[in-house]
């Protein structure tokens, strides 16, 4: 039975690395192939810690098996400039729910459904208008994508999220098996809240 917990600004930070290894370990798989170092997520993740963040944790015990962040949107304006160029939403309105990863043994036990559940309402409490996140998007034919993947769009469509036309955003990282980091196209998602 996984016991779910949010935590909010500075009571983040005892969590960093318990997030940052299980964002190595889910995101090596696909769609995101990442390969993943711990000294850049602990940099990355340190500023989870401050302002109006959201990390909502999955334990099995004592282990996070599972973790789902937020924050702003406005946090992230200049990661997301060139996407957001045409955006119809005022930054300023948005709620971005960064990530979501669950170890692959405990999923289908209702932990995704918190996730969104508790970023959602954190956002609302937080005076938000909307919520949004980013999809790593992967050609058809990309040779490591598994003859069984089933894409999360009607996943994402069942918690009323919706694709933003035109607003795709760039982020680099090194996938398993590469020797330098390349672009990766993230399509964003957004939803009323």
């Amino acid at each position: 039975m996984l016991r779910v917990r949010s935590h909010t600004g500075p009571a983040i930070a005892p969590h960093v690395d318990g997030l940052a290894r299980l964002r190595i370990e889910v995101f090596r798989d696909w769609p995101y192939l990442y390969d993943g170092d711990l000294d850049y997520e602990r940099r990355y993740l340190a500023g989870y810690a401050r302002g109006d963040a959201i990390l909502v944790a999955a334990y099995d015990g004592d282990t996070m098996v599972g973790a789902s962040t937020g924050m702003p949107l406005s946090t992230h304006a200049e990661d997301f400039a060139d996407a957001l160029a045409n955006f119809a939403q005022n930054i300023n309105t948005v709620f971005y729910c960064a990530e979501s990863v669950l170890l692959s043994g405990y999923r289908g036990q209702g932990a995704y459904r918190r996730f969104f559940a508790e970023r959602e309402a954190h956002a609302r409490a937080l005076g938000f208008a909307h919520a949004a996140f980013c999809g790593v998007i992967r050609p058809d034919d990309h040779p490591l994508r598994p003859a069984a993947h089933q894409p999360l769009d009607p996943v994402w469509r069942h918690f009323g999220y919706a694709p933003v036309p035109g607003a795709v955003a760039r982020f680099t990282w090194r996938d398993i098996g590469e020797d330098a980091e390349t672009a990766k196209p993230l399509q964003f998602w957004i939803k009323p809240l």
